[in-house]
């Protein structure tokens, strides 16, 4: 089931979490870093990384480039860690691309 942008208000507006994470990763991420936030919410029982979005509140939508082919990085993700990591891409309506 794809994000809303009322569902994506609604996290914005909650502490960060073992099930929730906020990231800014501008124009890049480390892989290993994604690999690990990825690792520790499935230790968790899942939750949503969300990369684009300042770590501090108040938060703002800041947009992200720093993983352009989502399908690509699904599929490193599968094959590092043999989990299937749902990865989506929303277009906010004020700034550009930015993946979930």
């Amino acid at each position: 089931m794809k994000t809303t942008l009322q569902q994506l208000k609604k996290w914005i507006r909650l502490t960060e979490s073992e099930h929730l994470e906020f990231k800014q990763a501008g124009r890049q991420f480390d892989s290993e870093k994604l690999t690990r936030y990825c690792v520790a919410l499935a230790n968790e029982g899942g939750g949503k990384l969300i990369l684009g979005v300042t770590d501090k509140q108040p938060r703002q939508i800041a947009g992200t480039e720093a993983f352009p082919d989502v399908g690509k990085t699904q599929a490193q993700l599968l094959d590092r860690l043999h989990l299937r990591i749902d990865v989506e891409e929303m277009v906010h309506p004020d700034e550009g691309p930015w993946g979930t």
